[in-house]
């Protein structure tokens, strides 16, 4: 069988790492983003593209990795006009699962393939390939994916149909949006009773309360440096897609308020663990 070409379009946060790492691997690589100074480093080994038409054009199999609905769907209303028969797409962005599941649609009637392969991890796992890949889709098509997967995640979830992937996302997302407001809140709460921060969050960290999460938060909450590796803002359209697509629960109205009211404050730039600013207001 030919190797197939492959295509990736966005190259923000996390798209440029994953698509780093099927560079490395040595697969035929082509890329494309909107600000082309994001693709500076691929023109050395990969083909770097202009517009998505080319690139979708000379791809067999094609990564999205955007930044919400907008995005995906400015990109995908052009790719629909192509002749993309046998072709297969895999959209890797966090977005509704309405959104997913028109775009499968429209592409099945051109006769593509789709799969909705979200991921859960930050900027540090899409750079080591070790994201966790939820996927909706046939599992065919999953299969014919599964190579390339492989060199970005390592476990890899097939969930169902179309939307599956999207489903399961956005329900890890609620959750991992839970624990970033109650570290900040629990943070926040042990320095009023005059506790050091880093000393709390050693016993957080080496307790059962600890968890992936408040660990790869540790170091900017002790060096109270919030560069983005997941926006707040990003965090925030998480909980209003979560939020749309049925989480009806206590804590979702609490959720929307404060990640809100954060960006509001003017915070939906920091990482998203910098609510502890607008908490402490």
């Amino acid at each position: 069988m030919n190797e197939e070409k492959i295509g990736f379009i966005g190259l923000g946060n996390m798209g440029h790492p994953m698509a780093k790492n099927l560079e490395k691997a040595g697969f035929p690589l082509a890329v494309y983003n909107r600000t082309i100074e994001k693709a500076e480093d691929f023109k050395e080994k990969s083909i770097v593209y202009t517009n998505v038409q080319d690139l979708v054009k000379n791809s067999d199999i094609i990564f999205t990795m955007l930044t919400n609905d907008d995005a995906v769907k400015s990109v995908y209303e052009e790719i629909f006009s192509l002749d993309i028969s046998g072709k297969l797409f895999i959209d890797m962005s966090t977005i509704s699962p309405e959104k997913t599941n028109e775009i499968a649609t429209a592409l099945f009637i051109k006769e593509a393939s789709f799969i909705d392969a979200p991921v859960a991890g930050s900027t540090k796992p899409a750079a080591d390939g070790s994201l966790i890949i939820m996927v909706g889709g046939e599992e065919k098509d999953l299969q014919r994916a599964l190579p390339y997967l492989e060199k970005l995640g390592r476990q890899i979830k097939h969930l169902g149909e179309n939307g599956k992937g999207i489903a399961a996302k956005l329900s890890v997302n609620y959750f991992i949006s839970i624990i970033y407001q109650g570290l900040a809140e629990t943070i926040l709460f042990a320095e009023k009773l005059g506790i050091d921060r880093k000393e709390m969050l050693d016993i957080i960290n080496e307790s059962a309360s600890g968890s992936g999460a408040t660990k790869v938060k540790t170091p900017l909450l002790i060096s109270e440096n919030y560069e983005p590796a997941f926006a707040l803002d990003l965090m925030l359209k998480d909980v209003l897609l979560s939020k749309n697509a049925g989480a009806n629960f206590p804590l979702s109205a609490v959720l929307t308020e404060t990640y809100q009211s954060a960006h509001d404050a003017g915070f939906g730039k920091d990482d998203v663990i910098g609510i502890i600013n607008y908490l402490k207001k």
